[in-house]
């Protein structure tokens, strides 16, 4: 895999819901356990033999610089991109002069997970898709009967259902082609860019995260991770 893709790590956010402890420090920068959120994400990566990482700074960026200036064990080429001001999700990509391959690993920095970051990709490339999201399913158990209608007809009933629903899980693969979408120095969200390629009729391949996933959010969200951070394998 680390000879076909490139990553964006995507750091520039402010992490105003876990003020104050944001005040002075960037969100990927809280340490979780004994090290920041997003070196799980940098080391995890490394292991996976990806040696260059983009990531995309903008509130308090020189923290992230500095830190990796000190701390890169694994040797990684780091790029870093400073947003002048808040560009979204992907919309600082536009700010990356080039790629060296033509598919992009682009995911959130504030995120603690073992994913398996080899087998997202191969399943990318298997199913041949033009993007990729990675998705936490929720199973949904509806203690009653469910009456489906039309016009006022009851169409069909089903005795306590459960249903699937895919929550974006922050992790993305695309084809280099894709970002010729994304607007000049504009806030854009990687949503955004999704809802495009639909339009277009792009081939959206959905990869179901079964390992441990937490988007650190909240400060509840921050407080699980430092439980769940001492029993976590990556």
């Amino acid at each position: 895999m680390h000879n076909k893709i490139d990553v964006v790590i995507m750091a520039g956010g402010k992490g105003e819901r876990l003020m104050p402890l944001t005040l002075n420090t960037p969100k990927p920068l809280l340490k979780i356990g004994n090290k920041p959120i997003i070196e799980y994400n940098t080391d995890h990566l490394a292991v996976s033999g990806i040696k260059h990482i983009n990531i995309t700074v903008n509130y308090l960026s020189d923290q992230i610089i500095t830190y990796f200036k000190e701390n890169n064990k694994h040797q990684i080429n780091f790029n870093f991109i400073k947003e002048s001001k808040s560009l979204g999700t992907i919309g600082a990509l536009k700010l990356i002069e080039r790629f060296n391959n033509d598919y992009i690993l682009v995911m959130n920095a504030d995120l603690l997970t073992n994913v398996n970051f080899e087998a997202i990709f191969n399943d990318f490339i298997s199913k041949k898709g033009d993007a990729l999201i990675a998705t936490i399913p929720y199973k949904v158990n509806i203690p009653h009967g469910v009456v489906d209608t039309k016009a006022g007809f009851v169409t069909d009933l089903k005795e306590k259902p459960s249903y699937t629903y895919y929550s974006n899980a922050g992790i993305y693969i695309f084809k280099k082609e894709c970002f010729d979408f994304i607007p000049e120095n504009n806030f854009f969200d990687a949503t955004d860019l999704i809802e495009i390629l639909l339009a277009k009729r792009k081939k959206i391949v959905n990869y179901p995260i079964l390992n441990y996933w937490l988007d650190i959010g909240k400060p509840e969200d921050f407080e699980k991770a430092q439980q769940d951070i001492k029993h976590l394998k990556f």
